[in-house]
This record gives C-alpha cells, structure tokens and sequence, in this order.
C-alpha cells in the first residue's frame, strides 16, 4: 500500500507544485521517484523526526501542502509534542503518513508496533484519522484528503491486496459497508477488514447474516451514517488489531451510549499491557486472539448465546 501511496502522491504533485514530501531518512525502496522528479520538494530531514515535523509545519505555514513519511512510532509517538503544538493547533496543512498499522512490523519488537496510534491521535482537534483497508482505498481517500486544509493522519499497512472492486464509492468520513443482515454487525478499521471480511464468510456458511462496517475515516466520524447502520442490530461487535483502551471500540461505544443504541456489545482487540513477545504479524495477531480463526469462534459463541435468550 505504501508504494501504491506515492504513486497517488505523485500524480497530485505533478499536477500542483506547492507539494512538498518529508522524510525521516526511511522508504527508499519506494520514495525515490519523488526525489528524483521532485528534487526541490523532496527533503530527507534524517533521524530527526521531531524537527522533520517543524519543518513541515513550517512549510505549510507559508502555503505549501507538505506530507510527511515515517514509521508509526517515529511518526506519532516520538513527535507528539510537534504534533499537538506546531501542526494541530496551527491547523496546518500537513498530512502525516505513517507505515507499520498494528503489527506490521512485529518483527522489530514492541518499538515498532503501531498499536496506539488511533488512542494518541484522535485526541488532537483538527486532526483527520484515515485507516484504509487496500491501494484502492487508499488512493481514494488520499485525493479526498488533498482537497482539505487541515492536518491529516493516514495509518498503512504493507499490505497490497485489494478488498474493495473497482467502482466501489468511497467517500472520506462515510463507512464503507460490506454485506447486510440483522443478526449481527462488525466494525473494523484498515488492512484488518480482510480479517474480518472472512470472519463474516465463514459465519455466512454457518448460517448467520452478519454486516461489516469499514471504518476508513476514523475522525471525524459520520454520525448518522454510522447509526443508520448499527440501529435494529442485535449483536454489535468492534474488532481492531489495536489496543481496546482508546480504539474504534472504545469510539463505538461512546457513541452506542450517546445515542442510546440497545444491543449486546463485544470490543475485540488487544490487551493494554506492554508486549512480552515479538513475531510476524499473524503469528502476534494469533497470541493476542484477534486472529481469523479467534475472532470467528467468540463470534459464533455470541450468535450462538442470542439464539437461546
């Protein structure tokens, strides 16, 4: 997905010259054509990703869209203070790209895990939260994103694999929904809904009609689309490879409360404690139970119970 984002973020550059991409000395397996079309745009500020996102904010105080690219945890967690003081609350015109969503790069230990990010984020005002599911997705929200002024968080997997058909409509703030029927709702955020979107087939062939709901624009969240898809469901269930305190469940459910919305609701993501294992993603998603296979049997043991209430 990440090559499939600057390719986006090259034909947009081609077409306005006020684009600027900033990197933290990182990407360049995919980052160079930038560079070498772009020579004057392209920045590598090097292992100092506090000062990159000055800069950025800089830049973008002066009229310049300025998008900025690192791994999650260099990205947001270590550049928080910029984050918060030089581009959310001066709204600037930044969109930040972070690579490495949930367990991407597990293999590097708990320093690279991107499993927080929504929880750290979202109490910025100002900030967009996009979490794309595939290259199409992402491209789309992207182009959306560029019409905007305000600062914009997009969180990517390395994943490639294409979810949505062509033609699908994607529109940035609106979920996107998959299926229909009332025994039941997922809701899920970026690369995760291939889980998910799995999880649902295999209930299908048990039987049960379960509708899975895309949250690709995390902040701000279309309210009453949302509502329009959760109201008469009889089980309501969040499933996110982040953790539970500060994710897309704890987001649901202030809303399911704010807007008295009835119905059994289960929050499946990972445990707020710090990680004792490190590993590949599906190996990591399979000790924390929010594996295909995990989250289809807590599922099914749901369906299951309301059909004896």
């Amino acid at each position: 997905m990440r090559k499939e984002c600057i390719e986006t973020l090259l034909a947009l550059a081609q077409e306005d010259p006020s684009i600027y991409l900033l990197q933290g000395d990182l990407g360049f397996s995919f980052l160079e054509e930038f560079g070498k079309r772009f020579p004057d745009r392209y920045i590598n500020c090097g292992v100092a990703e506090q000062n990159m996102m000055g800069v950025a904010a800089g830049l973008a105080l002066e009229g310049k869209k300025v998008y900025v690219y690192s791994i999650i945890p260099f990205a947001i967690f270590r550049c928080f203070e910029q984050l918060r003081n030089d581009i959310a609350y001066h709204n600037a015109n930044v969109t930040i790209i972070g690579a490495g969503a949930g367990f991407a790069y597990g293999t590097h230990g708990a320093t690279h895990f991107g499993v927080e990010d929504i929880a750290v984020a979202s109490v910025l005002p100002n900030l967009t939260i996009l979490s794309p599911a595939d290259p199409l997705e992402m491209s789309e929200l992207l182009t959306q994103a560029y019409q905007a002024k305000n600062p914009t968080y997009i969180r990517l997997d390395k994943t490639s694999k294409a979810l949505h058909r062509p033609g699908d409509k994607i529109t940035l703030g609106t979920p996107t929904v998959f299926g229909s029927g009332t025994d039941g709702v997922i809701i899920t955020t970026g690369s995760y809904l291939e889980v998910i979107l799995q999880v649902q087939q295999k209930l299908k062939n048990d039987g049960y009609q379960v509708k899975v709901v895309h949250l690709h624009t995390i902040q701000p969240i279309n309210h009453q689309a949302l509502i329009e898809e959760l109201r008469g469901q009889k089980i309501i269930c969040t499933a996110e490879e982040h953790k539970l305190v500060g994710g897309i469940g704890t987001m649901i459910n202030e809303i399911l409360l704010a807007n008295n919305i009835q119905a059994t609701i289960r929050n499946i993501g990972i445990k707020n404690e710090y990680p004792s294992v490190i590993g590949k993603q599906e190996y990591l998603r399979q000790y924390y139970g929010i594996d295909q296979d995990s989250v289809y049997e807590k599922l099914l043991t749901l369906l299951k119970q309301d059909e004896k209430k």
